[in-house]
This record gives structure tokens, C-alpha cells and sequence, in this order.
């Protein structure tokens, strides 16, 4: 995770990394604003370009960050991995319960989930699916949303 981390760490090299791969969360301020080996946090704000027409963040943009606090903690248990190891969300539940009107961080603590899961599937050779909850708050602590991601891992065949 250390190597992964000071990768996504500089402002330079995480922006460039959403430019050429995640062009959207890019335009939409997602920004990382912790991330360890076993949580991460990452923050959209309320403006222009992630607004709705009822006055709140879009869903689509709550959903991209609540995405991306579970990413980015399964990326980095993947990362470098021999034998590789291929990730893909299969399935997204999510609550929503205030209108999102400022900045909305969204924490995931479910590192160590995923981490047994890719090593469940190194040792059998198959799938192994994790949810992964992500709660979204406002600067006041309010609860705007929660998503329940569901991560598949699995080894790569060569």
C-alpha cells in the first residue's frame, strides 16, 4: 500500500492519473483526502459541474466517489501483484438520505475485507466477491448516503 499510496499521494500524479484514466472524476473535483491500508476517504464537492437541476450533488457524482473510497483500497492491495490479479464491481446498492449541498466525503473502512478476499482467491484460483460500504457525510457529520459496492477478485490466467 505504501508505494501505492505515495503514487496517488502527489496532487500532480493522482490528477494525471484521473486525466488519462477516470477523465470525469477529474472534472468533478473527486479528490483523495486519506487513504491507508485499511480505509480511505474521498471528497466531491457541490458545484457547477457536479450539480443537479434540484439544487444537490448528482447522484452519479456521489456514486463515483463512494466508488472510489472502496477502488482505491482494492487497487492497492492489487497493485504489483504476482501472480496479477483482476478486480471488477458487480454489483451497487445505495441510500440516500439528505440533499448533498456542500462538500460530501465519503469513508471506507473495508481494506482488511478485501485484502482477505484477494488472498482467498490466491490460495483457491477462484472469484471471491467483498461489499464494501462507503458512507458519505457532510461537514456537520450528517449522513447524506451509503453504498454497498460489491468487489470481484480474481487471479489472472496467463
Amino acid at each position: 500500500m505504501d508505494e501505492f499510496t505515495r503514487l496517488l499521494s502527489s496532487p500532480i500524479r493522482f490528477r494525471l492519473y484521473l486525466l488519462t484514466r477516470l477523465p470525469s472524476a477529474l472534472f468533478s473535483g473527486l479528490r483523495i483526502a486519506t487513504a491507508d491500508e485499511n480505509s480511505c476517504v474521498v471528497t466531491v464537492p457541490f458545484k457547477w459541474f457536479t450539480r443537479n437541476p434540484f439544487r444537490s450533488t448528482y447522484f452519479a457524482c456521489l456514486s463515483m466517489a463512494a466508488e472510489m473510497s472502496t477502488g482505491i483500497l482494492a487497487m492497492a492491495a492489487i497493485y504489483k501483484r504476482d501472480p496479477p490479479v483482476s478486480m471488477l464491481v458487480v454489483g451497487m446498492e445505495s441510500k440516500f438520505f439528505k440533499k448533498a449541498t456542500s462538500l460530501t466525503a465519503f469513508r471506507c473502512e473495508a481494506g482488511p475485507q478485501i485484502r482477505a478476499a484477494i488472498e482467498r482467491s490466491l490460495s483457491t484460483g477462484e472469484a471471491q466477491t467483498v461489499i464494501a460500504h462507503s458512507i458519505g457525510t457532510n461537514p456537520a457529520g450528517e449522513i447524506i448516503a451509503e453504498f454497498s459496492l460489491t468487489w470481484s477478485f480474481k487471479v489472472k490466467q496467463n
